[in-house]
């Protein structure tokens, strides 16, 4: 049951009781019917309200993933980004060992020997052996 039709009911129940809205409880009575009347009134003009926002929202999320389709394109083309390495798009995941920041370094960056975190300013150096591993 809403919260009108409460208001309702007690007011219908009132007005079966044949309570008199002269007599001092009348008064208190019908007064406390009217201010929860409103009250009601207001609970509903909000969920209203509320429900309409949500609406908007909805729409503006979808709007928002239309955008970032557009902008970020599709998650499986990431192999063949251009944007954020070298010119064959290989980027390496390195952790830094004094905070922990997971770094995307590139190609030329790995064979310079070094790069810095940019979380802590921690130098990473990075070594290579010539000779290929045998068995």
């Amino acid at each position: 049951m809403s919260a009108i039709e409460t208001v309702s009911y007690l007011k219908g129940l009132a007005e079966g009781l044949e309570i008199d809205a002269e007599t001092k409880e009348g008064k208190l009575f019908t007064a406390i019917i009217n201010a929860l009347n409103g009250i009601a009134e207001e609970i509903d003009e909000l969920g209203e309200s509320i429900s309409e926002f949500e609406e908007e929202l909805d729409d503006l999320a979808e709007g928002l993933e239309n955008i970032e389709e557009v902008v970020f394109g599709d998650d499986d083309d990431d192999e063949d980004c251009d944007c954020c390495g070298d010119e064959d798009g290989v980027i390496y995941e390195v952790s830094c060992p004094s905070c922990g920041e997971d770094l995307s370094v590139d190609e030329d960056s790995i064979e310079s020997g070094s790069v810095v975190c940019p979380k802590c300013g921690e130098k990473l150096e990075f070594e290579f052996d010539d000779e290929p591993e045998t068995e």
